[in-house]
């Protein structure tokens, strides 16, 4: 309620300077809410599951690009989410793009944002990170999206992945590897199969480094463009499960206007589209990619999920975890417990014993 009273207020602010006010008021109360009981840690048989070797409480996660220096991990698990994936972090610290590069659009429930990976480094975000967990763990997983930092060259791209995974690896529970950002010149280039083989041929061996330093090897999971043809699909299926990727992410944010109002006033802003018009391209993608890999990659669906009955619907198409974003800035701190409560309504009114039942069932 009370952020229903605030957010016409935020809304009048610039959308970054909003989004640094609530980043600046979560971490004010970051030590009160990390003595809450935590709403998504209460086991619930219907909605907790076990992937890529961790417990997820629930199924709705925080999506990357929200918390980008991992500055909150406190704090998500308290706000309802399942979970959360912090980052994009690369390995150089970089501003990012010209402002403004962030733009919201209301009617549609949607943001476009061309942020370009702004964020500390991957070398300094590890080190506040490790203070910031000192004392213990968020009581769910934490992932870490890494991206390719913008100063280096495309042909660099492997050294400087393989660097930010060394760096951030033991901070993770998962690791997430975003080769889909549209607003990183040539990013998603890697996600052919001739770059991204040797990426995570090499990325796979840095992790198995981590079991020879005492460590365990992190689940790498990629993030794949919802702009792929649908033919690209099933060679990257594959290539995934030849080397051992344990989960795929679908989809980051899309270049496509056509999913706005004709003659849209935002719709020659460049950057990625996020939030409502994404959701049909983004469930089209989790199902044909279901359809190909079954439960043997198990798929994390992004992409418009605002509601219980988006979050149900994404899981029936083939999502075995969820995240957003875009329906978190227009939802509030109350977003996650209300589209967690509305999907569990509607896995028990349909007679499943534990979401992973209701996985896949429409694809």
């Amino acid at each position: 309620m009370l952020y229903d009273l605030l957010r016409p207020l935020l809304f009048q602010l610039d959308p970054e300077t909003a989004h640094e006010l609530a980043l600046q008021g979560l971490s004010a109360w970051q030590a009160w809410l990390q003595r809450l009981p935590a709403t998504a840690t209460r086991h619930d048989p219907l909605l907790a599951s076990d992937l890529f070797g961790l417990h997820f409480p629930n199924p709705l996660g925080l999506a990357a690009g929200f918390d980008k220096n991992g500055a909150l991990p406190h704090v998500w698990a308290a706000l309802g989410f399942g979970f959360a994936e912090l980052g994009t972090v690369t390995a150089l610290a970089q501003a990012g793009n010209p402002r403004p590069r962030l733009f919201r659009l209301p009617a549609e429930q949607a943001l476009i944002n061309r942020l370009g990976f702004n964020n500390h480094g991957a070398a300094a975000v590890a080190a506040a990170l490790a203070a910031r967990l000192a004392d213990g763990r968020p009581p769910v997983p934490l992932g870490i999206n890494l991206g390719k930092s913008k100063l280096t060259p495309l042909a660099d791209a492997t050294a400087d992945y393989v660097a930010s995974l060394r760096a951030l690896a033991p901070l993770a529970d998962f690791i997430v590897v975003n080769v889909s950002s549209p607003n990183t010149p040539g990013l998603r280039e890697l996600q052919s199969e001739a770059e991204l083989a040797p990426l995570l041929a090499a990325l796979q061996a840095e992790n198995a480094l981590l079991a020879r330093d005492g460590g365990a090897p992190r689940p790498l999971l990629v993030k794949l463009a919802p702009d792929l043809a649908d033919d690209a699909l099933p060679g990257l299926v594959a290539l995934a499960r030849a080397h051992g990727i344990a989960g795929l992410v679908a989809t980051n944010t899309t270049i496509d206007r056509g999913v706005l109002p004709a003659g849209h006033a935002l719709a020659g802003e460049a950057g990625g589209l996020s939030g409502a018009p994404l959701r049909v391209r983004a469930t089209a993608v989790t199902r044909r990619l279901y359809q190909l890999a079954g439960r043997a990659l198990p798929i994390v669906g992004v992409g418009g999920i605002a509601s219980g009955a988006d979050a149900y619907a994404r899981i029936r198409a083939g999502a075995a975890l969820l995240q957003t974003y875009t329906g978190f800035v227009y939802g509030g701190p109350g977003f996650a417990p209300r589209v967690v409560g509305e999907l569990r309504a509607l896995l028990a009114r349909d007679g499943f014993a534990n979401v992973a039942d209701a996985v896949g069932i429409d694809a």
